[in-house]
């Protein structure tokens, strides 16, 4: 259908409207820039900020951006500490110096409008704000607004880095998409360095002031911002600077690899101190050993937060060993009873968990060791199997060559599986489950008893899994990782894929589970 004439008047007034506005501007923005008598035509400029037209917004910034980088290249704003707006009418200040501190108060009011933008509904209006902020970062150091002292920051802009890392980590708003954008900025070394020491003084000023209760959204932006910051592999990959310093540069904090790894496990440490909301420590858990442990310069500072995670208990504690696992191994932590919490972690939802493969797999590690006493892997070992009674299918396929694997590598745990009493007291199991202590279990004087049950189990390949133990243990283990990761559905698929050698031509009547036709199961599946 063709456009109405008066759809098209009104398309073409809306056109002429915005070509007149971008007209507008541009001439204030050249007259501005040409000649001082225009100063106070910022005034309509920042205006236009403020407006509820989401393009015309758009427009006036780029064009701030214009007017304010041009001015400040130029050396048109006040250097100094900066004197009230009531100072210059009375104190005895020369034209050229109230036009200098006009022009930084505007620039002033600029920033606070564009700061304010980065909260706007219209992501293009927080993207445009937050490069232009940027922009005046860059134009600040190199053309800067105080006195140079050689002071730790140099002339890096630290004070707009700070107000733009506040922004940046809303209370009140989810900001993980202006994040990413921002994330482009994190790549140059000195404004990583410095947003890193902004979010650690943000950070102990938003959780105090409110009491060190969680906050959940200000927590997850901060951890968006967290997780958006890499650091270099070496010195030498420090060449990337918003602001090229002149002199000094060897002293720079913003140069040295060293201290940006000390700012960022001071960020990190400073994060992890407050309490997190409930879905966080899982978060930070499953990065925690890849990504943020050896950026750290001492890795070993994480012990306190990873203990308390460990001591949470469920997934996240099962989480926290991958964490302890790098402490122990690579940085020859000494942790107090490890291996009896270790133990205390295995409960009927270790099979069930999200985090299971990672589980076993770390698990399998640290019962590696050759030196580990005998009564240790018993209890391990007799306890997988004691559990092992009501797990899934998919877990008993680890379980069990877990457990023979164990056996292996601890001959001495042999005489679980050839017990001649075990046969002739069944129900007198001297094991006690509920027992914390793995020294205190009775785990060796004990059989695998639910093993052998698991023979008779109704999935084939567990019961085939199960009857390993009814014949020589070989020496060389059984791999398991192929079965880490095995899902019901993977399991059902290979079982429908899997042809079968021979057709058995009798039927034995089953004498359990389906045995009475009267059952639920029974009703549809009894063949008697």
């Amino acid at each position: 259908m063709a456009p109405s004439r008066e759809s098209s008047v009104k398309q073409s007034e809306a056109e002429s409207s915005k070509t007149s506005f971008k007209t507008k501007i541009n001439a204030k923005a050249e007259l501005i820039l040409q000649s001082r008598k225009h100063a106070n035509d910022i005034f309509d400029v920042l205006e236009y900020l403020q407006s509820e037209k989401q393009k015309e917004v758009i427009f006036a910034i780029n064009t701030c951006q214009k007017i304010f980088c041009s001015l400040l290249e130029r050396g048109e704003l006040y250097v100094g500490q900066l004197p009230s707006e009531e100072e210059i009418v009375e104190g005895n200040h020369g034209a050229d110096e109230k036009y200098r501190i006009f022009i930084r108060h505007r620039y002033h009011n600029c920033v606070e409008l564009l700061l304010e933008s980065i909260g706007h509904e219209v992501f293009q209006v927080k993207e445009a704000a937050l490069c232009t902020l940027m922009k005046f970062a860059a134009a600040e150091g190199q053309h800067p607004l105080q006195k140079q002292d050689w002071s730790e920051n140099y002339n890096f802009p630290l004070e707009l880095i700070k107000a733009i890392v506040r922004c940046l980590l809303s209370e009140r708003e989810d900001m993980a998409l202006l994040i990413s954008r921002f994330q482009e900025f994190l790549e140059m070394d000195d404004v990583r360095y410095y947003v890193m020491s902004s979010i650690r003084d943000s950070i102990n000023k938003v959780i105090e002031k409110n009491k060190q209760a969680v906050m959940p959204v200000y927590q997850n932006n901060a951890f968006t911002l967290l997780t958006n910051i890499t650091l270099p592999s070496k010195n030498t990959d420090i060449t990337n600077f918003l602001i090229k310093q002149e002199s000094k540069h060897e002293d720079w904090k913003a140069a040295k690899l060293k201290e940006q790894k000390r700012a960022f496990e001071l960020m990190w440490l400073t994060f992890l101190k407050y309490k997190l909301p409930g879905s966080m420590y899982k978060k930070v858990l499953v990065i925690l050993h890849e990504s943020i442990l050896p950026q750290m310069s001492d890795p070993t500072l994480m012990i306190d937060f990873l203990s308390a995670a460990y001591e949470v208990g469920g997934a996240v504690s099962l989480l926290a060993l991958n964490g302890l696992f790098v402490l122990i191994h690579e940085h020859n932590l000494d942790y107090p009873d490890f291996y009896k919490k270790l133990y205390n972690l295995l409960d009927p939802s270790v099979f069930h968990v999200k985090y299971r493969a990672r589980f076993f797999h770390l698990a399998n590690i640290f019962l590696s060791s050759s030196h580990l006493p005998v009564y240790l892997v018993a209890a391990f070992i007799k306890r997988l199997s004691r559990l092992s009674l009501t797990a899934p299918p998919t877990a008993l396929l680890i379980v069990l060559p877990f457990i023979c694997n164990l056996i292996r590598r601890h001959p001495s745990c042999r005489v679980l599986i050839h017990r001649p009493s075990a046969a002739d007291e069944p129900c007198n199991d001297p094991y006690v489950m509920d027992e914390e202590d793995p020294a205190e279990c009775h785990a060796l004087e004990s059989s695998l008893w639910e093993i052998k049950t698991l023979q008779n189990h109704y999935h084939p390949d567990v019961a085939k899994a199960a009857k390993v133990i009814n014949q020589p243990l070989s020496e060389m283990e059984e791999d398991i990782s192929k079965q880490l990761e095995l899902s019901t559905f993977e399991l059902m698929e290979q079982d429908l894929k899997s042809q079968s050698q021979s057709v058995p031509l009798e039927f034995d009547p089953a004498t359990a589970l389906l045995k009475s036709a009267r059952e639920v199961l029974g009703v549809h599946f009894c063949l008697e």
